[in-house]
């Protein structure tokens, strides 16, 4: 894949994805083929600012996992009411690197 497209997609996406990851993404998008750039560019990634800040408003009923797509740990979560305000306030610190883990998943079959 060309260069210049690689770098236009990390630097529009890089906040959706860990620092330790831009590396290998950069790689895997220099070796792919053209034909997989409109699909790559088609992924909706979940922005990690948002789902904090859902976290800190919502996390309680376990929203912020919904949105991610922990359906199971959202459901724990609203069950147990954040794990009575304990899980909600540790997910206030880890929500955001699940998100970009979530992303790098969604990336991962494309590449």
């Amino acid at each position: 894949m060309d260069a210049q497209k690689v770098d236009m997609f990390l630097m529009t996406n890089s906040k959706f994805f860990q620092a330790q990851h831009l590396n290998y993404i950069r790689e895997r998008l220099m070796a792919a083929d053209d034909s997989k750039w409109s699909m790559i560019q088609s992924i909706e990634y979940k922005d990690p600012t948002t789902i904090i800040i859902v976290s800190l408003l919502a996390g309680g009923f376990g929203i912020d996992r919904f949105l991610i797509g922990d359906t199971g740990l959202g459901v724990g979560k609203l069950l147990t009411c954040g794990g009575l305000g304990i899980w909600s306030i540790v997910d206030w610190f880890l929500i955001m690197d699940a998100t970009r883990q979530k992303n790098m998943e969604k990336l991962q079959p494309f590449l």
